[in-house]
């Protein structure tokens, strides 16, 4: 029998054991014809507000939107200052330079991808009036110390928890809350490799701010809150019907997916912990890992001739990033300053295996042989 071939995230398998339940839905979602703001949507922000614990959850059209949307309900003027990771996917960037705000770029801690809370503060300037950290890979940011931090400059806190969705904080006095609810602002994406993702493009803000809540609803819906009379200027952003339909279904099935997925990480943690010039994930005391993605470092510069031997085995890997913001052209005007260490070592090291909710232990073991023979 021939081998099954391992993929990055196995989508397909994912919605066969949901796929009469999806299938139905989708049939009933058709013959309603709703196809916009259909019933679906409210009730998959209220699930989702339950799940999370958090007062409000708004649907957006995409990730991308959900942290412009976010930044536009601050009224932020011109020029202000964001402080954002330079480690990390474009969009949180780019949605910053789009409204006309300037982003500037810190580093992350070297050990687990996140924001360094230490240095951050070295770029806080009176024009500066947010910080939006980023969980990276699966785990939260450090946010009782971002919160402290934020209280004390009059900032504001906006999550970009596109990849941790579901993953639990402890702060130091014992409670506990779920990643993208302790900022005023979260935002997340269900893009369908997320952990919690449709069938297209969908996102999510959430807040407990009542007032914040409100603009944003408005904003999403092209800065109206009765049909056809405009109090400020917004956008089309929203989440369609039959999107909101399957992410219901695949909601109730979260925690369920959480498991696999560190169940997988653990398998790979305890095949691959030894090895020479290979580092597993760090586990931070503070938050659980949602691991949306099970990324590696591997040191001496071995990185991209590990990355050749395993696609050379069709095993695929991601660089998860491979060049600091900074030095992409698009953003090389919000940047002067001196390399950031642990970004620039990071953009060489890192190197994500394939993770998701069906990978099978044969897969993780024969990826963790081809590693051990080739470090």
């Amino acid at each position: 029998m021939a081998k099954e071939k391992i993929v990055m995230v196995d989508l397909v398998r994912q919605y066969e054991k949901l796929e009469d339940e999806i299938n139905s839905t989708v049939i009933r979602c058709l013959k309603e014809s709703a196809f916009i703001n259909g019933p679906e949507v409210k009730e998959f922000e209220k699930s989702l507000a339950n799940y999370l614990d958090v007062d409000h959850v708004i649907a957006c059209a995409n990730g991308t939107d959900a942290l412009q949307i976010a930044l536009m309900a601050l009224d932020l003027k011109p020029g202000a200052e964001i402080l954002v990771p330079a480690f990390t996917y474009v969009a949180t960037a780019e949605v910053i330079a789009l409204l006309g705000l300037t982003p500037v770029l810190v580093d992350v801690n070297i050990d687990d991808f996140n924001i360094d809370t230490e240095s951050l503060t070295r770029y806080i300037t009176k024009k500066t009036k947010a910080i939006v950290p980023v969980h990276l890979f699966g785990q939260s940011a450090n946010m009782e110390k971002l919160m402290l931090i934020a209280k004390e400059n009059n900032l504001f806190i906006i999550e970009d928890n596109a990849q941790a969705i579901g993953s639990d904080y402890t702060f130091s006095n014992c409670t506990k809350k779920k990643s993208g609810t302790i900022g005023h602002i979260g935002c997340t994406s269900f893009f369908p490799s997320k952990n919690l993702g449709c069938f297209g493009d969908g996102g999510a803000l959430m807040t407990n701010d009542d007032a914040l809540a409100a603009k944003i609803r408005m904003i999403a819906n092209h800065g109206q809150k009765k049909k056809y009379y405009h109090s400020i200027i917004g956008v089309n952003s929203r989440l369609d019907t039959l999107q909101a339909a399957i992410l219901s279904i695949k909601l109730r099935h979260l925690d369920e997916y959480i498991r696999a997925r560190n169940d997988a990480a653990e398998l790979y943690d305890s095949l691959l912990k030894d090895i020479s010039d290979v580092e597993i994930p760090k586990r931070l005391l503070y938050s659980t890992h949602v691991f949306h993605q099970y990324t590696l470092k591997i040191k001496k510069g071995k990185r991209d001739l590990l990355q050749k031997v395993l696609q050379e085995q069709d095993i695929p890997s991601m660089i998860y990033y491979p060049v600091p913001l900074y030095k992409q052209q698009a953003f090389s005007k919000y940047f002067g300053g001196a390399a950031l260490p642990n970004t620039e070592t990071l953009c060489t090291e890192v190197l994500s295996l394939p993770m998701h909710t069906e990978l099978k232990k044969e897969a993780i073991t024969h990826i963790s042989e081809i590693i051990k023979s080739n470090i």
